[in-house]
């Protein structure tokens, strides 16, 4: 068995059933442990995300935080990974999608809060946090230290893969089929914008998410809700069929939902699996940005960036579906192939049902758009992962340049060995997350009740 083959293997078992059972597991826990406040408060949550705090300890605003952790999540994953996730379990992936990501509200919320609780000061003045300094800090001792250590190991392993020539060799391929350019021409302009963003720190790159993730996400909505409108004679039976296969034994998608057969754990694992790759919670990513943020209370960066979480999966990989489903190409084979298409063609596919040549345009765009500021996000997640094993600046700024120059190598070649081992890093990183959200639960807890008590129900 070669090398690739066994990087294959472990990477389909670390992000299989077991993992994906933790995951939501944990979620489901911190709901109920936490008194369904997550949920309650989300609409509070949502318009806490432009209160500036000008006077408190943090490199960025709360919006900007959220911003910076929405770039590493807004990806790949809502274009092509809910497309992959109806062609493999049919529509009724997007029922589980949506279910786990309820869940994650809570555990985005409980791993920020300890995120901004256990939070240090660097040598620069710059804010570190993230599980990692809640593992050292929070759990503290020999087996705090070892959680803290493997989990900065394998988010840094993870930044230069799924965080950066995943993403990049996805600009490349998008750009390369719809405007005919070069790899090494967008590798090369990859390098460029990339090293202009990020050798500027973290005040850079909270500055060019704020403007990129939400004016990306604007445009991608819009084109996506003028699709479901043109389409809207077929949308109640493409959220039946999504509802009927989210819970069917087993059975076939007629109508809107195409020939696609899927059993219910069919739709579950792939639903539960493509919704957590998109917006990470319970992987420890988005907290190391939630750690940053200027704030005078734990829990309320906690609720500002759990609603990643909503907006990411609830909303941005929702409509993705619902377009998809709602424009009946869902099952379309490849006629050079016979196989069922999948991926960015299948949304670039339901996307031409409205917008004709122009979708590829499109969702190319989108795409590059996404990735991009994913590179940006998880540059930042990497760097303070690195910060936390090594101290030195110059290895910092090193690290910066590095990261940059590896996007060319992204844009121009597949290296699917390089490609599972990253995949399997960013899914090792929740075990010892996920064993710190268990451990320190009556610390976001006592968070989570203390803002409840003091700040909201007092209206402040």
């Amino acid at each position: 068995m070669d090398l690739s083959q066994i990087l294959n293997d472990v990477n389909n078992f670390v992000w299989g059933p077991v993992m994906l059972a933790f995951l939501v597991g944990t979620g489901i826990f911190l709901t109920v442990r936490l008194n369904f406040m997550p949920w309650r408060n989300l609409w509070y949550a949502i318009k806490m995300i432009m209160e500036h705090k000008a006077d408190n300890k943090g490199d960025l605003s709360p919006f900007q935080s959220l911003m910076t952790a929405l770039s590493a999540t807004v990806g790949t994953g809502n274009i092509v990974g809910v497309a992959t996730a109806m062609a493999l379990g049919g529509p009724g992936a997007i029922v589980w999608m949506w279910i786990s990501a309820a869940f994650g509200l809570s555990t985005k919320y409980a791993e920020s809060v300890l995120a901004v609780k256990y939070r240090e000061t660097n040598s620069v003045g710059e804010m570190s946090g993230g599980p990692m300094y809640a593992m050292k800090n929070g759990i503290g001792g020999t087996f705090g230290k070892i959680l803290a250590t493997l989990f900065a190991v394998f988010a840094v392993c993870a930044s230069f893969g799924i965080g950066n020539m995943t993403q990049a060799n996805s600009i490349s391929s998008a750009f390369n089929a719809s405007f005919g350019w070069s790899n090494e021409i967008t590798g090369i302009l990859l390098v460029i914008c990339s090293l202009a963003v990020l050798i500027r720190g973290v005040h850079s790159i909270g500055k060019v998410s704020s403007f990129i993730v939400p004016s990306m996400a604007f445009f991608y909505i819009l084109f996506t809700v003028i699709i479901i409108i043109v389409n809207f004679e077929n949308i109640p039976s493409g959220l039946a069929i999504m509802f009927q296969m989210a819970f069917s034994l087993e059975s076939v998608a007629g109508g809107v939902g195409g020939s696609i057969v899927a059993s219910m754990l069919t739709a579950m694992r792939w639903g539960v699996a493509r919704g957590v790759f998109s917006n990470e919670a319970g992987l420890g990513s988005a907290p190391i940005a939630a750690a940053a943020a200027r704030t005078d209370h734990a829990s309320q960066q906690g609720y500002v960036n759990m609603t990643g979480t909503f907006f990411d999966t609830m909303i941005i990989c929702f409509l993705t579906g619902l377009v998809i489903a709602s424009s009946g190409v869902l099952g379309t084979t490849d006629p050079e192939t016979g196989k069922v298409i999948s991926g960015a063609p299948l949304t670039i596919l339901a996307f031409s049902t409205v917008y004709g040549e122009g979708a590829k345009y499109i969702v190319s765009i989108a795409l590059a758009l996404f990735a991009y500021s994913t590179i940006l996000g998880w540059e930042y997640y990497g760097e303070k992962s690195l910060e936390y094993l090594v101290s030195n600046r110059v290895i910092i700024i090193a690290y910066r340049v590095i990261f940059s120059l590896i996007t060319f190598i992204g844009a121009t070649q597949t290296l699917d060995i390089v490609w599972n081992f990253s995949d399997t890093m960013n899914g090792l990183m929740a075990i010892p997350n996920l064993l710190c959200l268990l451990i320190l639960h009556k610390d976001i807890a006592n968070e989570c009740f203390d803002y409840q008590k003091n700040f909201i129900n007092r209206g402040l």
